[in-house]
């Protein structure tokens, strides 16, 4: 592989963890929280409470019927399970059914949300629907666009744009009074409240931190993320007004904004860039905040960089670009089963979550325990990953998450086996999402990294663009949302098992290192019979004594 021995010396200064790496990591991972709390707002701004027709002269403006009144049931046809048919009833005097033009909504737990401000039911069901939709297809946009404008201009500077726009939209999307704007505004949210400042972010931890902590911190991101959406729940729990929700849920983004002075660009992407004097500057500082001993000496790493070796300084100074992972067989067929593998995690879990409403109970609570129960997901990564390895873990969970969803379907609707099985699927599918993050930003070399991530969250982003679509067809048949989300989890688990393991391999830095990666490492070749040679995709002899100098700055 050819490696930048430059650069990996210079990195390898500040050893895998320090103080310097402790504070930019804490500063990347707040934008996890965001993004995930951004993600499911309109699970709760957008509630769907239970419905009936309203009934003139039994209902009025100031009274409402008790549901189980004589009046209601006389007027109001029950459907199979024995609940009330939430969008018909009987014309007065007769048996004949016709749709209800006004309704009247169990205020539990919302009393105001905007399915009961525009009536987002029966027939207009799926405005509801389209506009969790658009908000994703917002998040795909920014996904494609703004991880590839970071590995142009750099991640500092998509992560703290992103950041103040959210912070703008995510507030300003509260006043929105009429639909179709609603809509438009919804998207530009999706664009910055849950890609930029998010795929950044992750992709800054993972150039900055040594290989050991990778999996720890990759993994925290998606725990930050679950906390986001729990965060959502905790807050609809206790206001009941809409408007002010959701300023509360765009206030957060206030967090990020002194990341304009404190957060450093990455030193990786400054040197791929031929920016090496402002590269080792940031070193420089972050090794005086760890306290190393060893001083970095400026000079002697610049006149380093004068020789080129293997061609590597005239393609840093190029900037990559999506295409790039497409151009060469390798990356390209590596590309093609991450991006599925991204769609096929995304649909799982999107589904999982924007479902929790349909379970019996308070939505609040089930909605913040099917975040809470991806915290135990994330703990097994944690002991397991650099045990077992990124694709065997990956590969397991999706195949037993998808498998649970699809025996669910089959159990008695709201029942406690149903729903601890759901539950169960999420824990898995929420495992396998977390080490996909390491897994891409492993697979792939420096140069396309960004690009990469934003690709596969691009994909991610399409598949939970359809999710709430897909959601709508349990309108039919409640069996094939769930079906269809379990079968794409399995298909995709079992490809993976064709892609090589990184757990202990250096990150590629190259487009020659990424296409070189992995060549002839599947699981049936490792697993099943010969293994790679180290030779075919590892570090060369130079890149070990690199290491030692690394175990010995630690």
């Amino acid at each position: 592989m050819a490696i930048d021995h430059a650069l990996e010396e210079l990195m390898s200064t500040l050893g895998d963890f320090g103080r310097y790496q402790g504070f930019q990591f804490f500063l990347h991972i707040l934008s996890a929280v965001t993004a995930g709390l951004h993600m499911l707002s309109l699970v709760t701004i957008a509630a769907v409470p239970e419905h009936r027709c309203f009934i003139d002269g039994v209902d009025t403006n100031e009274t409402i019927a008790s549901w189980n009144s004589t009046d209601i049931l006389s007027r109001i046809p029950l459907k199979e399970n024995g609940d009330l048919d939430s969008c018909h009833m009987y014309t007065e005097g007769t048996n004949e059914t016709i749709k209800c033009t006004q309704f009247v909504y169990d205020t539990t737990y919302y009393q105001d949300t905007r399915t009961i401000q525009w009536n987002m039911v029966c027939d207009n069901l799926y405005l509801g629907a389209l506009a969790q939709t658009i908000y994703m297809l917002g998040v795909f946009t920014g996904a494609v666009t703004l991880g590839s404008l970071a590995d142009k201009i750099g991640r500092k500077k998509v992560f703290c744009w992103s950041a103040t726009l959210q912070l703008i939209i995510g507030v300003g999307v509260a006043f929105v009074p009429e639909y179709y704007s609603f809509l438009v505004v919804r998207y530009l949210y999706g664009i910055f409240g849950s890609a930029g400042s998010y795929i950044t972010g992750f992709v800054l931890t993972m150039e900055l931190v040594g290989p050991s902590k990778r999996t720890p911190c990759g993994v925290a991101f998606q725990a930050a993320f679950a906390f986001g959406i729990m965060l959502v729940a905790g807050w609809a729990a206790l206001i009941k007004d809409r408007q002010l929700l959701q300023v509360i849920y765009g206030l957060h983004a206030l967090i990020l904004i002194a990341h304009w002075w404190i957060m450093d660009e990455s030193p990786r992407w400054l040197w791929t860039q031929g920016r090496h004097a402002e590269a080792i500057d940031i070193v420089a500082k972050a090794s005086r905040i760890n306290k190393n001993r060893i001083g970095i000496d400026k000079q002697y790493y610049l006149s380093y960089t004068k020789a080129p070796r293997n061609g590597n300084v005239v393609e840093t100074q190029k900037s990559f670009g999506i295409s790039d992972l497409f151009k060469t067989p390798n990356l390209r067929m590596k590309t093609l089963n991450v991006c599925m593998c991204w769609f096929a995690n995304s649909i799982g879990y999107y589904g999982l979550s924007l479902s929790s409403g349909k379970l019996g109970g308070n939505p609040f609570f089930n909605l913040f325990i099917m975040s809470l129960v991806e915290i135990p997901s994330y703990l097994a990564v944690i002991l397991l990953l650099d045990r077992l390895g990124r694709r065997s873990i990956t590969s397991s969970f999706m195949v037993v998450g998808g498998t649970a969803c699809i025996l669910a379907v089959f159990m008695a609707q709201k029942s406690t086996e149903s729903t601890t099985t759901v539950f169960i699927g999420k824990l898995f599918i929420a495992g396998s999402f977390a080490v996909i993050y390491n897994y891409s930003t492993e697979l792939f070399p420096t140069v396309v990294r960004s690009s990469l991530m934003g690709l596969g969250s691009m994909m991610a982003r399409l598949s939970g663009a359809l999710t709430p679509l897909i959601i709508l067809f349990d309108s039919l048949n409640p069996k094939i949302p769930a079906i269809i989300f379990g079968a794409v989890s399995v298909v995709s688990g079992l490809w993976v098992l064709l892609l090589p393991e990184t757990n202990g391999q250096p990150m590629p830095e190259s487009l020659e290192d990424g296409e070189n990666f992995g060549k002839g490492d599947t699981c049936f070749t490792t697993c099943l019979g010969r293994k790679p040679d180290r030779d075919e995709y590892s570090v060369p002899p130079e890149q070990d004594m690199v290491q030692e100098m690394r175990d010995i700055n630690r």
